[in-house]
C-alpha cells in the first residue's frame, strides 16, 4: 500500500489547531489574571499589567487557527487557487506562523523557564503549560513545514496544488499540454 501524505498533512494541521485552540485559552487566562489582580497580590504590587509576549501567543494562535482550518479544507476538498492554495503560499504563511511560534516560545521561555518553586500557585501552573504548548506547536509546525518543504521540492511541486494530490492535465492552472 503507498504512503499518502495528504492524510498526514490533515492530522498534523489538527493537531496544530488543537494547540492554537489551548494556547488561546492558556494566553486568555494569563491576560485576564494579570489585568484584574485581585486587592493584596503580591505579584506586581497588586498593579494591573499584561505580559507583553503573552499577547504576542495570543497573536500568534488567533493567527494559526484559521490558517490550519484554511488549509485542512484546502487539502481535504482540494482547492487549486492561484495565490495562497500553491506550495509555495502554504511554505511561506508557514514559515511566518514558524517564526511567530518560535519567538513566542522562546521569549517565554527565557521569562518563565522554571516555575517549579511555585506550582501550588494556579498563575504558575498556567504559565508552565503555556510554555509547554507554544513549545509543542512550534515542533508541529516544524514538522509541517518540513514534510511540505520536502515534498514540494522532491516532486517539483512548489508552484502545484498544495493539496499534493494533482493530476497535471486535469488542474485548471497548470499548462494541459503535459
Amino acid at each position: 500500500m503507498p504512503f499518502d501524505l495528504p492524510p498526514l498533512r490533515i492530522a498534523l494541521y489538527c493537531v496544530l489547531t488543537l494547540f492554537s485552540v489551548v494556547l488561546l485559552g492558556l494566553s486568555a487566562a494569563r491576560i485576564h489574571y494579570t489585568t484584574h489582580l485581585p486587592r493584596g497580590d503580591p505579584l506586581n504590587g497588586g498593579k494591573n499589567f499584561y505580559d507583553p509576549i503573552v499577547v504576542e501567543l495570543l497573536v500568534t494562535s488567533i493567527l494559526t487557527i484559521p490558517w490550519s482550518i484554511f488549509i485542512i479544507i484546502s487539502i481535504h476538498k482540494r482547492v487549486e487557487s492561484r495565490l495562497v492554495s500553491l506550495f509555495r503560499g502554504e511554505i511561506i504563511g508557514l514559515a511566518v506562523l514558524w517564526l511567530f511560534w518560535l519567538v513566542g516560545a522562546a521569549i517565554a521561555t527565557s521569562i518563565w523557564g522554571d516555575l517549579s518553586f511555585c506550582h501550588k500557585y494556579q498563575a504558575c501552573r498556567i504559565l508552565t503549560a503555556l510554555v509547554a504548548f507554544s513549545w509543542m506547536g512550534w515542533i508541529i509546525l516544524s514538522i509541517i513545514l518540513a514534510v511540505s518543504m520536502l515534498f514540494s521540492l522532491a516532486n517539483g511541486a512548489l508552484l502545484e496544488p498544495l493539496h499534493g494530490r494533482w493530476d497535471p492535465r486535469a488542474s485548471h492552472y497548470r499548462d494541459s499540454r503535459a
